[in-house]
């Protein structure tokens, strides 16, 4: 192995901390400051920089330079400062560097870019991102639908790369099994289809069967080159993420972090607020403001999660209200989709069906006790509206999760504020503590990134044939349980802080879940050893050996 291929390799290279023998082994003397260091002291240098960044994405483009160069650095780093890292590797910092994804290009970051256009080549690209490593877990997405921010083609590929750093950051999946992938079908964004530095395809995104052929080449393809893979679908847009997730759940490892993601995390902060109020699941009214792919995903897992507890399909389906903006759906709707139409309400249900075009309509008729907002619609749950909801229930349940910051559909503060401190809240973006009357409010961030990693570990851990509503409703439950709820203003989830602690909980939970229904492929004698067993800790390799 030559200096140079160890030097450029992000998986080998330790900068200052090649040992005297890897120094002489590999010709590196004189190629790296003669002062030999461990780990900790690269790392106090590395945050002392980072710290002197002026903004979020300074920080991050920071990061992303030690990341490029040293992963095991960047994630001993990662490791040290996870709460204060995860909203500038991901949510909400992400945005800002996916919009700017073309202009700031530097490398790949080890992503793989596949082109509709070029689909000949796509196994070859694959194999060539591999690079002969055991890929035991993809995030792919097409970047129709990013974050709150829409349709960003190929710069959406940051999105990818930022969910595996989570994945190995909190719950230590191995950095060098892992692929970020962009499947690149076009985009319908003006403003990088005239953008002369954009690095995507310069057409419309291409829609129907040749995108339906795209999708299926890429899942045939990586299936047949890891045979032991967990396939995460990342923020593709509403025509395609369901019909995707359900073409392929019944026959591989498969997840779909903005339909089941979404849905576990907003679960588990609900089954988190039901454990402070003392009521039941299935005495709830559900109102989803906002019904595209991530507000239909969250209904179907709180539907699913009453069946478990009990309900017929037909007493559970009463209790959710989706709301669109066209107002309230309605089953003579044309344009439902799938997701939505086993949830559209029939107007002779109401004497008012014509009027139930606004949020505070449908709530004044409807009455809910919990109201969850993916809508986008920044300020839409008003002080009449959360007033109006809080008169016909104890402790409303709201969380306002869509993002980023600018989008989200009310403040904690307000919402605290206008409910005088009854209201149970989650919101989508991180937000401060909440003082009021002499309460301290702890308020939880429904963010996808307190479940998923545990839950991808605990299903690779055991070889999972495929992700059951089971071992989904395991992590949901593992995760909603660590909420204290004899705290004053305790939070509905955990804080992120201890984001590494809960997604080995998580990871236990959906692993016991697959043995239980006998999903492991493999002979698994005991879980938490299996779990140990697929985890990676950020320190050097011996490469004297």
């Amino acid at each position: 192995m030559q200096a140079e291929e160890i030097l450029l390799n992000p998986f080998l290279n330790k900068g200052t901390a090649f040992t005297a023998t890897e120094r002489d082994k590999f010709k590196l003397n004189g190629l790296v400051p003669p002062a030999i260091e461990d780990i900790n002291t690269q790392a106090i240098r590395s945050y002392a920089e980072y710290q002197h960044k002026s903004s979020a994405l300074e920080k991050r483009l920071y990061l992303m330079q030690i990341f490029n160069e040293n992963r095991t650095l960047f994630y001993y780093l990662f490791s040290k400062h996870v709460a204060e890292f995860m909203p500038i590797v991901y949510d909400p910092t992400i945005a800002d560097t996916i919009e700017h994804y073309s202009n700031l290009y530097v490398q790949s970051q080890g992503a793989v870019f596949l082109s509709i256009d070029d689909q000949e080549h796509m196994e070859e690209a694959i194999i060539n991102g591999a690079n002969g490593r055991d890929i035991q877990l993809i995030v792919v997405t097409d970047a129709e639908g990013i974050l709150g921010i829409g349709d960003w083609g190929t710069n959406g590929v940051d999105i990818a790369v930022g969910k595996l750093m989570v994945y190995t950051a909190a719950a230590g999946i191995d950095p060098a099994k892992v692929l970020p992938v962009v499947l690149d079908a076009g985009t319908n964004n003006e403003k990088l289809l005239n953008d002369d530095l954009y690095l995507g395809n310069r057409h419309k995104r291409i829609y129907g069967p040749t995108y339906d052929q795209f999708v299926d080449r890429f899942v045939e393809i990586v299936e047949n080159q890891f045979p032991n893979l967990y396939l995460h679908f990342e923020d593709f847009g509403r025509r395609n993420a369901d019909q995707i997730l359900n073409r392929y759940k019944d026959k591989i490892l498969t997840f779909n972090d903005d339909i089941q993601g979404t849905g576990i995390i907003t679960l588990a902060g609900i089954l988190g607020a039901l454990n402070i109020s003392k009521e039941k699941l299935t005495d709830q009214i559900y109102l989803s403001f906002g019904a595209g792919t991530a507000g239909a995903g969250i209904v179907n897992r709180i539907y699913q999660e009453m069946l478990q507890q009990g309900l017929t399909p037909k007493e559970a389906k009463s209790r959710f209200y989706l709301v669109d903006k066209q107002g309230l759906l309605f089953d003579d709707d044309p344009t439902l989709t799938p997701a939505q139409k086993p949830f559209a309400r029939k107007r002779s249900e109401f004497t008012n069906d014509q009027q139930l075009t606004d949020l505070l309509s449908v709530v004044k008729a409807v009455h809910p006790t919990i109201m969850v907002g993916t809508s986008t619609v920044a300020g839409a749950f008003t002080q009449e509206v959360v007033t109006e909801m809080a008169n016909h229930t104890k402790r409303p349940i709201i969380f306002p999760i869509s993002n980023p910051t600018k989008l989200t559909e009310a403040t904690a503060k307000d919402l605290i504020q206008w409910t005088d401190g009854r209201a149970l809240i989650a919101t989508g973006i991180p937000s401060k503590p909440v003082e009021y009357k002499g309460t301290t409010y702890q308020i939880g961030q429904a963010n996808n990134a307190l479940i998923y990693p545990g839950l991808g570990l605990g299903a690779i851990a055991v070889n999972a044939k495929l992700l059951t509503d089971g071992m989904i409703s395991a992590a949901a439950h593992s995760l909603g349980g660590i909420v204290d709820a004899s705290e004053p203003g305790a939070a509905v989830l955990p804080p992120v802080n201890r984001l590494t602690e809960f997604s080995q909980t998580i990871a236990q939970a959906v692993a016991q879940a697959a043995v239980d229904e006998d999903m492991n492929q493999q002979p698994v004698k005991e879980v938490t050893q299996a779990i140990k067993n697929h985890q990676w800790t950020a320190k050097y390799q011996n490469l004297s050996k």
